[in-house]
């Protein structure tokens, strides 16, 4: 593995979101001195807070601002360690609830699966609602999806490729390869799905991941059956006070253990000599001086700051391929007295619509062929269900935070007037839902929506949240490199570089960048 030359004592990490509090937690465990630098007035980026004011200016409350499904918190574990931090030791705790059932899924004709990670309590959900033999196939598509995730985790998701013939540069690598080859990895993930079960409902269950790689199952590579199997196997999991609570943990091992975080601090460019990163300035014009940086925003905010710093573009990928579809997502309250009504009590329901393969080409068609899903598939959070320190009063009458996610195109593949269509959108999905039995949801207080131009407005990718997709020639040692050509000593942590989108992959990222600083430990 390639490592940075140079003295690298001091560090200015870009972002304090998930990825950059795990390389700055790496680094600080490596001995080096760390800063990190957030543009917002609060950590976690896509795991982050928007704080709801009530009619007084104070905070009513807060909203988790992105990812609402936590797998592998032993990543979080490993991050902390680094430090000799632990779940206990930081401030505020991480107290963790295991989902039990991980999803409730309902569907259009009317019948519903919970989705459990013990086998035993899944194969006989499985059994109830679809027939003993979709159970043993349960079973068997299990142990798939599990010699997939071995095989693949350690030599594909945590570690750093110089090379795609890292691949096979040693009987290891070559071995963990042919493994791959050998399961199927490299075929498409709805296909061989479909050898294990033949209820529809279940591939659903199995096979709507993708989505978070920004493919169509039909399409996606068979290794993306990984994260069906942190989603589906390796249980999903809650903190207790929100997900923004994990990166406030975070950022107070980095600062307990002698690093700084500062909010509101945006950094306008890099300063380069002699090939080197020297210094990473603020927009209110502070120099952080700095032996090496770990860049982790989005490629516009990241590109536009190598572009400032005289960067060539030579080596680096500009027009960005192909992106993932983007979401929908609005937040805001709703009366216990109707929640209580509702068809589901989960903490998380995917609510499917009868049409799957169209909806996702609806929503991935590429150079402004894209729409809106006709028939929607949707993921409605209730994290008060988990947390009863979540509910809060308003209007004189008890109330729960909901928040309701729709997959749709992003500004590549749809340019929509989204301040002009984000109202009428938000109203049309509260309809169908009420269609769907969540009755009065229309009467919802929505507090906050998120659209593919807000997530632009971010400098996230084609207003897309999920980046870069998980096309093959997108994927592993063909991704966004994490070494920055051109500059001996910047490196980058994120979801656009390796290994990926999502709360696991990104925490990887950061380790993989720490390492790309201090070598392998």
């Amino acid at each position: 593995m390639r490592s940075l030359s140079g003295q690298t004592d001091s560090i200015v990490v870009v972002g304090a979101g998930l990825a950059g509090l795990s390389a700055a937690l790496h680094l600080i465990g490596a001995g080096r001195k760390v800063t990190v630098l957030e543009r917002e007035d609060t950590v976690g980026g896509r795991v982050g807070v928007y704080p709801v004011p009530d009619d007084e200016g104070s905070v009513l409350y807060e909203i988790d601002n992105g990812a609402s499904v936590l797998t592998m918190p032993n990543l979080i574990e490993s991050a902390l360690a680094a430090v000799g931090e632990s779940f206990d030791t930081v401030s505020p705790k991480i107290s963790l609830s295991a989902l039990s059932p991980s999803y409730h899924t309902r569907y259009a004709d009317g019948t519903s699966i919970d989705v459990y990670s013990d086998p035993d309590a899944m194969a006989e959900e499985v059994a109830k609602k679809c027939g003993a033999e979709e159970a043993e196939g349960y079973r068997s598509l299990r142990q798939w999806l599990a010699s997939i995730f071995d095989a693949e985790f350690d030599r594909y998701i945590d570690s750093n490729f110089d090379s795609p013939l890292d691949l096979v540069s040693s009987p290891a690598a070559l071995r963990d390869t042919l493994t791959l080859t050998r399961l199927g990895g490299f075929g498409r993930l709805g296909p061989r799905v479909e050898t294990f079960l033949k209820d529809e409902r279940l591939r659903r269950v199995f096979t709507f991941q993708a989505l978070y790689a920004g493919m169509a199952p039909a399409k996606a590579l068979a290794v993306y059956g990984a994260i069906a199997h942190m989603d589906t196997s390796l249980g999903v999991y809650f903190p207790e006070g929100g997900m923004a609570s994990i990166a406030a943990a975070m950022a107070d091992a980095v600062t307990r253990n002698g690093g700084t975080v500062i909010t509101g601090a945006s950094v306008s460019d890099i300063r380069v000599e002699g090939g080197r990163a020297t210094a990473v300035r603020t927009n209110v014009g502070v120099d952080h001086l700095c032996d090496a940086v770990v860049l982790t925003p989005d490629l516009p905010v990241v590109d536009a700051l190598l572009d400032g710093a005289g960067v060539s573009t030579r080596g680096r990928r500009r027009g960005y391929g192909t992106v993932s579809p983007s979401a929908v997502v609005f937040h805001g309250t709703v009366p216990t007295r109707i929640t209580d009504t509702w068809p589901s009590k989960s903490h998380h329901t995917i609510d499917f619509g009868a049409e799957w393969a169209s909806t996702f080409a609806r929503i991935t068609a590429r150079r402004g062929r894209g729409a809106l899903m006709a028939d929607p598939s949707l993921l409605i959070t209730r994290p008060a269900v988990s947390d009863a320190s979540l509910l809060l009063e308003r209007g004189g009458e008890p109330c729960e935070p909901v928040s309701v996610l729709a997959p749709c195109p992003n500004l590549g593949s749809a340019p929509f007037d989204w301040p002009r269509l984000q109202d009428p959108y938000v109203r049309e999905l509260q309809q169908e839902l009420e269609r769907r039995g969540y009755l009065d949801v229309t009467t919802m207080t929505v507090d906050r929506v998120d659209t593919p131009q807000t997530w632009a407005d971010r400098g996230m990718l084609l207003g897309s949240p999920f980046s870069s997709a998980h096309v093959f020639r997108q994927t592993g040692p063909f991704r966004r490199h994490n070494i920055v050509p051109g500059l001996d000593n910047v490196v980058l942590a994120g979801s656009a570089t390796t290994p990926g989108v999502g709360v696991p992959t990104v925490l990887v990222s950061g380790k993989l960048a720490a390492e790309r600083i201090c070598g392998t430990p």
